[in-house]
């Protein structure tokens, strides 16, 4: 890389922290991404005119605040994964908030969105369905019949009672969840109730553990509440149970976070008898579970239905706070998600959630409530399995052709998504501007917090005749790489 940059020499700063400091912003402002090589030592102390151990010096400095990583053959690098501990060195409130390489990726994730939003662009990347998969005409048919019988003030901060035994309800039949209406908080999506639990139940400095790779890891929610992030490894069969009680042994993980069926970024599904027994190990434990479930209605054709959740299976022991949405079976502005906790949880979210918008608007949810008690969104969750199921084979079909020996893949039984390993190393931010070349958009990997080079794939927010063109505008970028 090119050092357009000076040293302040008339500065009282010391010359190493000058260096560190400019190479931090490099790569919080997503100038340097993942896995770019900086300057080797000897050339950026004769670039610079300088001692070689203050470049020394810098580099040791950057290391121990996680941004970048040294590896003997291959020089220093920017950082591509955050797991573990803080590192321990002087308090650097800079570092806590950029977070190490966590910044970088999301520069990664706003740069793919931008090539994402490029017109002619295939876009592999965004989990959300295509214009002619969301149900407009049946909305726009409930709405003629909508009549506003709940208050316009300021709402319930759990959301109004009439709302709330619909989700009960749907829980029930759907999910084979019991949860009273008192036990429901309503929340603006699946983002805001992880917001709400990672900021009221927990403190600055606590371990949580995340299946890794989890899409927690490209929200930065989890970053600005101040914890530790701990993977809980995973196979082709999802999470690893036992790895939860090494990671307790060791780091006192005072929650888990899980997304076991049809997960997000993999597709893969948690079994029955691993989540019986990640429910035994945590509750021996007393380790609070908060599980995400938006997909387990979406099991494409053909698929055998996925186990039960972890809530259900957990008999009403309050271990597991459960997140679910309409966001991923009807469409992304319905914003109506909820959370279901011992009534006493859900009390404390729901005195946080006043604080930020005094409760989920009484017309949204009219609109929810009228959905789940209608009927329709049956007939509409039917046409989605089918489409989804035509776009995924379509997708398979177009890897096998295209990609061949390059990567393999594990194919989805449900969900949006497709995980590709790759079988070479590539570079993210050479991946970044391939695609943007090749005017393709996929998620690297890496934003997941997986370590080797691999894709996350949506099937869904494509149309089906688009599907073969943009694997193989993926085709040629790995070609050209």
């Amino acid at each position: 890389m090119r050092v357009n940059w000076r040293l302040d020499t008339d500065s009282r700063e010391p010359r190493y922290r000058q260096i560190a400091r400019y190479f931090e912003q490099q790569i919080v402002s997503g100038q340097l991404l993942p896995g770019s090589a900086l300057p080797t030592e000897r050339e950026l102390s004769v670039r610079l005119g300088i001692n070689r151990s203050t470049v020394t010096a810098a580099y040791s400095d950057l290391r121990a605040s996680g941004f970048v990583q040294s590896t003997q053959g291959s020089g220093t690098r920017v950082s591509e994964t955050l797991w573990g501990d803080t590192p321990k060195r002087g308090l650097n409130w800079h570092s806590y908030v950029s977070g190490g390489s966590f910044v970088p990726t999301l520069a990664i994730v706003r740069r793919v969105r931008e090539i994402a939003a490029a017109p002619d662009t295939v876009v592999f990347s965004r989990g959300e369905l295509s214009a002619d998969l969301l149900p407009s005409e049946q909305l726009s048919a409930l709405l003629r019949e909508l009549t506003l019988s709940m208050p316009l003030d300021y709402a319930n901060p759990k959301g109004e009672a009439e709302t709330r035994e619909a989700i009960s309800a749907h829980l029930k039949e759907q999910y084979r969840v019991n949860a009273a209406p008192d036990e429901i908080l309503l929340t603006s999506g699946a983002q805001q109730a992880l917001h709400l639990v990672t900021h009221c139940l927990l403190n600055p400095g606590d371990a949580i553990g995340l299946e890794g790779p989890s899409y927690a890891y490209s929200r930065s929610l989890f970053v600005s509440a101040g914890l530790r992030l701990f993977q809980m490894p995973m196979d082709e069969h999802g999470l690893i149970p036992e790895e939860v009680v090494q990671l307790y042994n060791k780091h006192k993980i005072r929650m888990i976070f899980v997304n076991p069926t049809y997960q997000n970024p993999t597709g893969t599904t948690l079994s029955l008898s691993r989540r019986r027994r990640l429910l035994e190990l945590c509750e021996e434990r007393r380790i609070p579970i908060v599980e995400d479930d938006p997909y387990s209605l979406l099991a494409l054709e053909g698929a055998a239905p996925p186990p039960l959740s972890l809530k259900a299976l957990s008999s009403g022991s309050g271990h597991v706070l459960y997140m679910g949405t309409l966001s991923k079976m009807a469409a992304p502005g319905f914003r109506a998600g909820w959370i279901v906790a011992p009534a006493g949880v859900a009390s404390r979210l729901a005195e946080a959630k006043q604080e930020m918008d005094y409760g989920y608007s009484t017309i949204l949810q009219e609109v929810t409530k009228l959905y789940l008690t209608s009927g329709v969104w049956q007939g509409h969750l039917a046409d989605l399995r089918q489409a989804l199921t035509r776009r995924r084979n379509r997708m398979l079909t177009a890897l096998q052709e295209h990609l061949g020996n390059r990567a393999e893949w594990l194919v989805p039984q449900g969900g949006y998504y497709l995980w590709c390993k790759l079988n070479r190393k590539i570079p993210d931010g050479e991946l970044v501007r391939e695609m943007e070349a090749h005017r393709v958009a996929v998620m690297p990997g890496s934003v997941y917090g997986a370590e080797g080079s691999s894709l996350r794939l949506s099937y869904a927010r494509e149309p089906e005749n688009r599907i073969e063109e943009g694997i193989r505008r993926l085709a040629a970028v790995l070609r050209r790489l």
